[in-house]
């Protein structure tokens, strides 16, 4: 994998900045028909997008598989621990390509079994499985012609992993995907490297790079093995539209295949990739998946044992599929091809849940509710109603589970566990539907009730209420985001409203007011540029000049004056740009207390 997403994007080169105007002028001419021709998809319809995407959408569940020298070395260099993630080793610890070399040639994985692979990622649940063939080191895990440095000429195991992997999973009916780094290359003179070379064997020109080794070893592994049903890019290092598009007409090898935003060169693919966090609202319109590691790495590190618990990795699934996406849960085998006893054992326990719950994640879509106290929804629309699957992180003490908000008339309840599906008891409290429940959890982490409602789901927004001190807190997650940019972003319990670039744009907060008077206002901000914000509740205006603090992910508390709110009921506070000498700014949240 990668440091960080910020850090790809910053190097990415304009999709036209290797052409000269005037042949920047025709380029833009034939840019449509040029699209045609070069990205397969480019001319596909919504109903042929849908069905391409359909196995993959009810999937939800996938097991990333980081493997390759960097298991070697497992995280030592020289007897020194190398900082940062295991399979960046090389990188991290600027070895030379000769002493990196030298790794291969102590990699025999004789305790790998393909099968015993698959049957730890069927039991878990998971439906695909990502394994990486080439990774950042250059190090092809299978039989590639392109290059001796390989598996199978390069180590004394001389087996093609993944052509025992593909026959294993076609085998059990788990779909199959190769993870490529098409840019970075630490082994290949020419390849990309995230903080530039250190070594002279590394340097050559990237376009040869591009021709004679990603080219032919993307033709590879799409001709040599299959089904393949996705295609994961990885830190798209330099790459220009010139260089991506050697590479995407190879995607019509394997009709049908999904691939992922980090091409680089303007294509942004299938899926959105977030890695190692939830985004806090998904993706709305846009297929994502969250890859994730268990422990902090993703390729084998000996000493890593900061290992997630079950319940985290669960309550991890249901969230992102609460949220319309997939989780891709990695693994990190040894160097001897054994998947570390931890993820075994994690995995098994995921799989019990799923047996009993998998209904509930498998082809359901997002939740219609914005939040829930208790934890999760997940739904299933079919004809004449709506199921939805209610994953109950605190089960309540009272017996009676809050619905809030829930226009629809409820017909049935009833826990997904329970063969006989016996009724429990539903009754409506004014906008909330109340089920009542048994007094103790059927399962400690997340347990499922079934809800069947009449139609499509309508839901009323649960309103922000101002607590009893007076005060009222305005959350990111629950501002309204209007414009075609600015939206709600970051990992849960981390978001801010950010992408506000347009200063048509704005956000809004609506919450219920019972002691109005006047309140001041703070904020937590963060913006590299100083612009100035409005706040306004009905005609009641402030404006405030945001601080530089440096940095989007570097918030500071600020004060932003008193703003009066002359009636209790229902609310509105906006913030809006002033847009001369307008500068982006991402905002956490605001707090109103009551002025003393």
């Amino acid at each position: 994998m990668r440091t960080s997403l910020a850090v790809a994007g910053l190097i990415l080169l304009s999709s036209l900045c290797w052409l000269n105007p005037a042949e920047r002028a025709v380029r833009a001419a034939d840019a449509p028909a040029a699209a045609e021709a070069v990205d397969p998809y480019a001319g596909e319809t919504p109903a042929q997008r849908d069905a391409r995407m359909k196995w993959w959408r009810e999937a939800r569940f996938g097991m990333f598989v980081h493997w390759g020298v960097y298991s070697v070395p497992a995280g030592t260099y020289k007897d020194k621990k190398i900082g940062g993630i295991g399979e960046w080793i090389m990188h991290n610890g600027k070895i030379p390509v000769n002493e990196y070399r030298e790794y291969a040639k102590q990699f025999n994985p004789v305790k790998f079994n393909a099968d015993e692979w698959v049957s730890i990622a069927k039991a878990a649940g998971m439906k695909y499985i990502v394994i990486t063939s080439k990774h950042h080191d250059g190090f092809a895990m299978f039989d590639s012609k392109t290059s001796g440095w390989n598996i199978t000429t390069g180590t004394p195991f001389n087996r093609d992993p993944l052509k025992e992997l593909a026959a294993a999973c076609k085998k059990e009916g788990i779909k199959l995907g190769f993870y490529y780094s098409q840019a970075q290359d630490w082994n290949h003179s020419g390849g990309a490297a995230a903080s530039g070379h250190w070594d002279k064997a590394q340097d050559g020109d990237m376009d040869e790079y591009v021709r004679k080794i990603a080219v032919p070893q993307v033709r590879e592994i799409l001709t040599n093995y299959g089904p393949i049903a996705v295609l994961w890019w990885d830190t798209p290092m330099n790459m220009n539209r010139q260089r991506a598009e050697m590479l995407l007409p190879l995607l019509k090898l394997q009709p049908g295949i999904i691939h992922n935003n980090r091409l680089g060169g303007g294509y942004h693919g299938d899926t959105e990739t977030p890695e190692q966090f939830i985004p806090a609202t998904g993706y709305p319109g846009r297929d994502w998946e969250t890859c994730m590691t268990m422990n902090d790495t993703w390729g084998f590190k000996s000493y890593d044992h900061n290992w997630k618990g079950t319940d985290v990795l669960l309550r991890n699934l249901i969230d992102i599929a609460s949220k319309g996406g997939n989780y891709l849960l990695n693994v990190g085998p040894t160097s001897e091809g054994l998947i570390p006893g931890p993820s075994v054992e994690r995995l098994k326990e995921v799989g019990v849940w799923m047996r009993a719950n998998g209904e509930s994640i498998y082809a359901a879509s997002a939740s219609p509710f914005k939040r829930l106290p208790w934890g999760r929804c997940t739904k299933k629309v079919h004809d004449g109603g709506t199921t939805l699957y209610l994953h109950v992180f605190n089960w309540p003490e009272d017996g009676r589970l809050k619905v809030p908000g829930l226009k629809n008339e409820a017909v049935k309840a009833y826990l997904l566990t329970d063969a006989a599906k016996t009724a429990l008891k539903i009754e409506r409290t004014g906008a909330d539907v109340i089920v009542g429940v048994p007094a103790a959890a059927p399962d400690k982490i997340a347990s499922v009730v079934v809800l069947e409602i009449k139609g499509t789901p309508e839901v009323e927004p649960m309103l922000l209420q101002q607590s009893t001190d007076g005060s009222i807190s305005l959350p990111a997650l629950e501002a309204v985001c209007r414009g075609e940019q600015i939206k709600t972003e970051g990992e849960a319990g981390h978001e801010n409203i950010g992408y506000w670039t347009d200063p048509n744009d704005y956000a809004e907060w609506p919450f219920v007011v019972t002691k109005p008077g006047t309140f001041e206002m703070s904020a937590e901000v963060a913006a590299t540029g100083s612009g100035t914000i409005e706040l306004a509740v009905g005609d009641k205006k402030v404006q405030f000049k945001v601080p530089v603090t440096g940095d989007y992910k570097k918030y500071q508390k600020v004060s932003l004056g008193t703003i009066e709110i002359p009636a209790a009921g229902k609310t509105v506070l906006s913030i809006k740009a002033v847009k001369q000498g307008w500068q982006p700014v991402n905002i956490r949240s605001l707090v109103l207390r009551p002025a003393k």
